[in-house]
């Protein structure tokens, strides 16, 4: 199959395949001799599932790295879970950071309860004081969630 049948049959785009090639998480498909298309097979069609799968769990590319290497190996899956328990434990910081910014802007939003003038907005008040910051919050909203690399 061509790369856009491979894209609709995963439900990502041609960009994100080449771009799972070029990190080496796709192996790169032979190439038609006719017409020079990439020429992917089922084998493909399974890892590349499997990668989406992995990245919608929220892990990294070296932890899906691991885990395609794991697949092809004999040994027992303690590694395996040692790898999950470790991302699981990074997303329940991540919850954690989240619980506590949600509590932050709630507060926040308590500082204006009426239709006053922007010149009276307790928020642009509150945000505009002199206070001590979260540390590792300024990364939450900018899609960078864990402040520790995973």
């Amino acid at each position: 199959m061509k790369i856009g049948e491979l894209a609709q049959h995963v439900g990502c785009t041609v960009e994100t395949i080449r771009f799972y090639e070029k990190e080496g998480l796709l192996h790169k498909p032979l190439r038609n001799t006719e017409n020079n298309y990439r020429e992917y097979q089922s084998h493909h069609l399974e890892r590349l599932r499997f990668i989406r799968r992995c990245r919608s769990l929220g892990m990294t590319h070296d932890e899906i790295r691991t885990l395609l290497a794991a697949r092809n190996q004999q040994d027992d899956c303690l590694g395996i879970n040692q790898l999950v328990d470790q991302h699981l434990q990074h997303v329940q910081h991540r919850i954690q950071e989240l619980l506590t910014l949600e509590k932050e802007l709630q507060e926040l939003r308590l500082q204006c309860q009426g239709d006053s003038s922007v010149q009276s907005c307790g928020i642009l008040r509150e945000l505009e004081r002199d206070a001590p910051l979260n540390d590792g919050l300024e990364n939450v909203h900018s899609g960078q969630i864990c402040s520790s690399k995973h």
